[in-house]
């Protein structure tokens, strides 16, 4: 077993765990993890929880023919979502508090921060926050669309040292598990490449959203953001009691050595983009080798159709170079492409800074 220690960690919690059957609350595989957090806790440790469920565990309570509408889906949620928050709350004596997050609202640097504020009052102050995407009002185009995914943006806006994903799986495994009998565990992962990626199927539980992939999708957000990520099987209760004696009996995913700042974070990993950027070769070297902004000189193409202040994907050759926000819309950016900085005003009428994209509003992509 690895060995480990973490100071803050956000546990994810899926629905075949939270409604088996998937269609109510249990506590079958819940009081271990319960157990888990109190004397972590008590350890002065920080938690917290991201569950999902809550559809699931409302399904009994909305009529509906075969597979629920989306209408039925946020209605079963809504019922869900309490039962879900009464179903852990009888198993601590301390103060539980809900968060109902969609993407917009991680997408929102606004937002964001007031999560992250929210976030530290809570554990401040001693409450659990229990987390979950916002399955009563969030479309498609607003969802996160798993709660793996969420919990890697809630390690971030956490600022966490540390991820642990409660599967139905020991882990990840070198071949899926339930048709071969010859895979084997993989107990320490150093760098998730496409190899890695390629070891994942497709969604293992009949009442959640999540597979292996969305688990790696997680465990790279976070990983590369310095923070430690782990795949454990949820339904065994042994693996929580050897969790706190520091031993891991599942997959580790190590964190690069690099840590992002908040920022960088949010805009490399939460920020939906809205256009490109085709640079030239000059423009690429001074943002990579000197640190520079974007300048509308090194611009070649302009893709999309942008706004002040969202976010782009700049690009060299077909390669993503960097991300950031753009200081002019892409109506204007085309009309100075290739100018330098001191054109601007003359061909706007006006003029917003020397930048494109300035260097704080910018994250370089690995």
């Amino acid at each position: 077993m690895q060995n480990f220690e973490w100071k803050r960690a956000v546990i994810k919690v899926g629905s075949a765990l939270i409604a088996p059957d998937g269609k109510a609350c249990s506590g079958r595989y819940l009081l271990p993890i319960a157990r888990f957090i109190t004397a972590s806790r008590e350890l002065g440790k920080e938690v917290i929880l991201v569950s999902s469920g809550s559809v699931a565990a409302g399904r009994g309570a909305i009529a509906h023919i075969h597979q629920p509408s989306i209408a039925e889906k946020q209605a079963m949620a809504a019922i869900g979502q309490t039962q879900m928050m009464a179903n852990w709350s009888r198993f601590f004596d301390f103060p539980c508090a809900q968060l109902l997050l969609t993407y917009d609202d991680l997408h929102n640097r606004t937002r964001y921060v007031n999560i992250k504020n929210t976030l530290r009052e809570l554990l401040k102050n001693h409450a659990l926050p229990i987390v979950n995407e916002n399955d009563t009002v969030a479309v498609n185009e607003l969802k996160v669309g798993d709660n793996d995914n969420l919990a890697a943006y809630a390690a971030l806006v956490a600022q966490a040292d540390t991820l642990i994903i409660c599967s139905d799986i020991d882990g990840l495994y070198d071949a899926d598990p339930r048709v071969s009998d010859s895979a084997k565990l993989i107990p320490l992962v150093n760098e998730i490449d496409q190899s890695v990626f390629d070891l994942a199927g497709g969604a293992g539980s009949k009442v959640g959203t999540g597979g292996m992939r969305t688990k790696l999708q997680a465990a790279d957000k976070c990983t590369k953001s310095g923070i430690q990520t782990l795949i454990v099987n949820g339904q065994k209760g042994e693996v929580f009691d050897h969790l706190l004696e520091g031993k891991i009996g599942g997959t580790l995913f190590t964190p690069s050595k690099s840590r992002e700042n908040a920022r960088g974070q949010w805009l490399k990993h939460t920020l939906k983009t809205n256009g490109v950027i085709s640079i030239d070769e000059g423009a690429k070297r001074a943002l990579i080798k000197s640190g520079a902004s974007l300048l509308p000189s090194g611009i070649k193409e302009v893709v999309g159709d942008f706004k002040t202040g969202e976010a782009v994907q700049i690009e060299c050759q077909g390669k993503a170079i960097a991300k950031g926000l753009a200081l002019y819309n892409a109506s204007d950016l085309t009309e100075i492409q290739g100018l330098r900085s001191d054109k601007i005003e003359s061909v706007l009428g006006f003029t917003l800074g020397e930048a494109a994209v300035h260097r704080d509003d910018m994250v370089l992509i690995d």
